[in-house]
């Protein structure tokens, strides 16, 4: 399988199941091996039709595990494709870099990028060869990432309130860059917050979906993560930064893509989706009206938005 990939445990061994949150159809936990021998997890669930589209690689948002996306996961599949998803370094149940666990930790984004690229190559000779790729927020500057510096090609990109902006005011900034240069890379950028509650939360608009992290951290608590450290502030400016640099974009011009931004979003820029989306001639860009950050884990309306803008996409790509 390529890169020391294996089909360590069935459904109930190595994946978090909690009611109301099947996985898809024939899916299975693969364990590989990151940059300085980490372990990384990640699904494979092949195609359920007879003649599989694609590869959907399903890139999650920071904090995100492989099961908080099963729905996008069966979404995809009832579509025709294979999946293909990823618990990134630092979160999920993929090795963590630091003493304390809870903390969002990455020095540069490239890492995601390998480990996105590593389970790619662990995947040949039993997923489709041509591939899309879907991805939220924080999958979305990895994936943007990785395709600009050619480490994946696919055939498609639909991205939901990605990452490419982040709202951090200038003096935070300069703070940050000048707290991780004296060596306070790995402390965290605020104080963990408060317990959530659903009422006026920053996600989603959706009782249930809103639900289902908190589910599944109960049953594992090993899929919780707290606050970014100011490393991981640090590097999603500058993966942010790099992404208007001129040129930076050029060998993504023919690429169609999907670029959908919340209107009510609190959590990333959404007008930097907006500006990226306006500098490539194959890209869409739709607004999801109402729809807070999480659109994948929004009411049922508006996430038929998002879906029948991928559907329209992908018509369109020939996919």
């Amino acid at each position: 399988m390529g890169d020391g990939a294996q089909p360590e445990a069935t459904p109930g061994g190595d994946m978090v199941l909690v009611p109301g949150n099947p996985p898809p159809a024939g899916a299975e936990i693969l364990w590989y091996q990151g940059e300085g021998g980490i372990r990384l997890r990640m699904l494979y669930a092949p195609a359920t039709a007879a003649t599989p589209r694609a590869l959907a690689v399903v890139c999650p948002g920071r904090t995100e595990s492989i099961e908080k996306y099963f729905e996008v996961q069966r979404d995809l599949q009832a579509r025709g494709f294979a999946i293909a998803c990823f618990d990134w370094p630092g979160q999920g149940l993929s090795d963590r870099p630091l003493k304390n666990p809870i903390r969002g930790h990455v020095t540069g984004f490239r890492t995601y990028a390998d480990a996105l690229s590593r389970g790619l190559a662990a995947l040949a000779g039993r997923a489709p060869k041509q591939h899309i790729v879907l991805a939220h927020s924080m999958g979305g500057a990895i994936s943007l990432e990785a395709m600009r510096t050619g480490v994946i090609e696919p055939r498609l990109a639909a991205f939901s309130a990605p990452m490419w902006g982040i709202p951090v005011p200038p003096p935070l900034q300069l703070y940050a860059r000048t707290a991780n240069m004296m060596g306070f890379g790995t402390f965290p950028a605020q104080p963990e917050a408060k317990e959530e509650k659903f009422e006026g939360n920053p996600f989603t608009h959706d009782l249930e979906r809103w639900g289902l992290y908190r589910r599944l951290v109960t049953a594992d608590p090993r899929l919780a993560l707290g606050q970014p450290t100011i490393g991981w502030v640090v590097a999603a400016l500058d993966v942010c930064a790099g992404f208007f640099r001129p040129g930076a974009l050029d060998r993504l011009k023919a690429i169609p893509m999907l670029v959908a931004t919340a209107t009510e979003d609190m959590i990333v820029d959404p007008t930097a989706g907006a500006r990226l989306a306006a500098l490539l001639p194959a890209a869409r860009h739709v607004p999801v009206e109402g729809a807070a950050h999480e659109i994948f884990m929004e009411t049922d309306a508006r996430r038929a938005v998002w879906f029948k803008a991928f559907d329209e996409l992908c018509e369109q790509a020939g996919v």
